[in-house]
Formats: C-alpha cells, structure tokens, sequence
C-alpha cells in the first residue's frame, strides 16, 4: 500500500453560507471533502473544522474588496481558494407602479455587483494557475415574471456576465456556469419583501430542494465536468417545458 500523501483538499469560497441554498451548498462541500470560506452578512450557521466564516456585506464595495486581497494575500492564514459559489441572495417583490428604487439597488449590488468583484479578483488568478471554477446561482425567474421585474433583472444580468467570463477564461482551464433553480424550498420563499408574487410549484408538484441544488454544484466543481462552461443549466422541476 503506499504511504504517498493524497492530494490536498481544494479551498471554496462560498456566499451566503448562514442559510438557504448558500448554506446546503456549503455543507455537501464540507461533507464531500472540500475546505470552504463562506461570505456572509449574518452569524455563521456552520460549525465544522473545514469552514471558516467572514462575516461582512456583499453590499458594500470596499468592503468585500478588503476581504478578497486579503484572501489572495501572502499573508493569508487559508490556502486561496480554487473556486467560488455566489449564492447570496434576496428578493423583493412588486409591481408596476409600487418599484421600490433601494430594493431594487441592494438586489443590484448582492447579485450582480458583488458577483463582478469576485470575478474580477479571483477569476485572472485562477486563469493564471490554468484551473478553477465559478459557478452562480441565478434563478428562472431571469425570463421575466409578472412582478419581479427588478429580480428578474439581476438574474439576467448573471447570464450575460457569466457567459462572457467563461468566453475569457476557457482557454485557462477555468469554467464559468449558472445554476437556476425554480421555486426553492427556503426561508426566502416567506421573505415579507415577495409578498406580491407568491412562489409557483413546479410540475413536478413540489419545491426543489437545497440539497438537489447543492448536488449539481458539487459536480459542476469537479474535473468530471471541466467541458461545461458558459452554461445556464436549469433546476426547475419542468417549470421550463411546454404547459
């Protein structure tokens, strides 16, 4: 048998690990073997000796700029991490007539602001060691839905984005995708903020589940799926076929 030490575990860095997807995500990477930094603006939820937490905004630019170059940083106490998982997210709700200008902005700067600082910091040093992974949570609402035009908005935005990444950074071994998710088992569901646009079941005639989620990360985050980039890969229960 041989005494050859394996390799060692790849580090991700994950958003909104306290709850929700961002949570279930992070711990099937946990318990998957996989070292994970989460990024969140509440407490931490996750109590295991491969998570180390950082509590701070994703709203706030320079915040998360701190964080980010300290992470990269020679001086890091954590190995920098190899890939990222943006899952933080909200979502207010409202129609024509009722937008609300600050919801929409804080939407604004979770989703889509925050998501082009931790491209733009970490995907060139992942290109420059010719391998990683990015993966966004993004939403089928990103079609447009009957007010949720300001969500809508920010989870069209990720695809755009996204698919230009992956264009830059295919070449480097380096892959961007998208994950959207329909109507999700979460406490986001009975966030008073989407009171007017009660959650739809999709045909499967139930909500899917975190852990679904989490399992189709984990695999868009392994060598097994190195050719997938630049994709919006649906979770939707049939919510996208033909009714």
């Amino acid at each position: 048998m041989s005494s050859e030490p394996g390799p060692a575990p790849r580090r991700v860095l994950v958003t909104g690990t306290s709850s929700g997807i961002g949570q279930a995500i992070a711990r099937h990477l946990l318990e998957t073997g996989w070292l994970v930094t989460g990024l969140d603006r509440a407490a931490a939820t996750l109590d295991h000796e491969g998570f180390t937490a950082i509590t701070m905004d994703l709203a706030n630019p320079a915040a998360l700029e701190r964080e980010l170059v300290a992470l990269l940083g020679p001086r890091s106490a954590q190995p920098p991490p190899w890939a990222v998982v943006h899952a933080a997210g909200l979502m207010h709700t409202a129609p024509l007539g009722a937008l609300d200008p600050g919801s929409g902005e804080r939407m604004w700067q979770v989703h889509v602001q925050a998501a082009a600082q931790l491209a733009n910091t970490l995907l060139p040093a992942l290109c420059a060691q010719g391998s990683g992974r990015m993966i966004l949570i993004g939403s089928r609402v990103s079609a447009g839905l009957p007010g949720r035009s300001q969500y809508a908005a920010t989870k069209a935005a990720l695809i755009g984005m996204a698919r230009s990444w992956a264009a830059e950074c295919a070449r480097h071994g380096v892959t961007v995708n998208i994950v959207s998710p329909a109507a999700t088992e979460t406490d986001l569901l009975n966030q008073p903020g989407r009171a007017s646009s009660p959650p739809r079941l999709p045909p499967i005639g139930r909500l899917i589940r975190p852990q679904e989620i989490a399992a189709l990360v984990t695999f868009l985050l392994s060598d097994a799926a190195a050719a997938i980039t630049g994709q919006d890969i649906a979770l939707c229960g049939g919510s996208s076929l033909p009714q």
